[in-house]
């Protein structure tokens, strides 16, 4: 049986991974201004108390505009924490660079593309691909992980 370490984990794949990492959160942060954008440019709030400093606000939760973005960030919030604490464990399988780069680059890039197809830009089939495609990294990395340490 392996047992989990860290040091198994090359340093070029913590740069990658602290990198792009990163640029998921700072991705992560910016759905949250988008939501809070939606919210101030319509005047419609979901609490009463944050309606006070909006001059002719509304109380609702019903907006689809605020919706879908309140619904792409709560499927961030479903697979972005999932993928970092799997990806971290997979690091210290020992995995090919090559492979652990272009998989770290795809799964943030395919969640911007997720997030721009749902909120931003609505567009199927590139939600669905995107979505598909950070799932699919996840299992590949969840697995592979699970058998490594069997």
């Amino acid at each position: 049986m392996s047992t989990l370490n860290t040091s198994l984990i090359q340093p070029d794949l913590i740069k990658t991974f602290a990198f792009w990492g990163s640029i998921l959160a700072l991705k992560l942060v910016a759905v949250v201004g988008l939501t809070a954008r939606y919210r101030i440019k319509k005047r419609i709030f979901i609490n009463p108390d944050d309606a006070v400093f909006v001059k002719g606000a509304k109380i609702a939760n019903n907006d689809p505009d605020i919706e879908r973005v309140r619904r792409a960030h709560l499927n961030d919030l479903e697979n972005i924490p999932l993928w970092f604490f799997v990806t971290f464990l997979w690091l210290t399988t020992g995995p090919a660079v090559w492979l652990a780069t272009i998989l770290i680059r795809t799964f943030v890039l395919a969640r911007i593309v997720h997030t721009l197809a749902y909120a931003v830009y609505p567009a199927q089939p590139y939600r669905a691909l995107s979505f598909f495609v950070g799932m699919s990294i996840t299992t590949f990395q969840t697995i592979s992980t699970l058998l490594y340490y069997i």
